[in-house]
């Protein structure tokens, strides 16, 4: 699991900041994340309630791990990464299963099973350093947040790379919360976050 680098004063430690980010910077980076969205049709600029049918424009193939997900879309596969937030590793080469891992990937696979319609909502970038699609992943059967939801139950920490903020506040929210009540890795793993 990859961690961030926390230094005293940071209101969050688990956000990788460039050396000179400017709270200005990430005004104006959080102000355009909703028109990063054009490249996928039909994409929300926020988290939709538990209880909101949204247009899919994406299908699960199959679940990697707790984080990342093989879409279908418009007959193209897409590996996407969950943007803001970081799973236990279970299937990084040459690396061990790490604490929660299979309870996280679990939990993926059961809020996505194969078929699955979702939607696909992006942030300031496009890909990663591994060329996967960077996403916020929405269920379209009843618009679950499903990266807030991993952090909510204590499947997932924070893991945030700006300029891809557009939720940030809410993973902070939901991974204090369910630090504080125990939920998932944080009850039964030493140090959640830090790899």
């Amino acid at each position: 699991m990859a961690g961030g680098n926390p230094s005293s004063g940071d209101r969050h430690p688990h956000v990788r900041r460039p050396a000179r980010l400017r709270l200005s910077t990430v005004v104006a980076v959080a102000s355009l994340a909703g028109s990063a969205c054009s490249g996928l049709p039909g994409a929300a600029n926020d988290g939709a309630p538990a209880s909101t049918v949204v247009a899919a424009n994406a299908t699960v193939e199959r679940v990697v791990d707790g984080d990342t997900v093989v879409v279908d879309v418009d007959g193209r596969h897409e590996t996407v990464r969950l943007i803001g937030i970081d799973t236990p590793e279970t299937v990084k080469p040459n690396a061990p299963v790490e604490c929660f891992g299979p309870e996280a990937s679990a939990a993926t696979k059961g809020l996505l099973p194969e078929g699955t319609p979702v939607l696909l909502e992006r942030d300031v970038e496009a890909r990663d350093d591994y060329d996967r699609l960077l996403v916020y992943l929405h269920r379209a059967t009843d618009g679950m947040f499903v990266n807030l939801e991993l952090v909510r139950s204590g499947y997932a920490t924070l893991l945030t790379f700006p300029p891809n903020v557009a939720h940030v506040d809410d993973f902070v929210a939901a991974a204090e919360a369910a630090r504080t009540e125990g939920l998932g890795l944080w009850s039964g793993c030493s140090q959640p976050g830090s790899g």
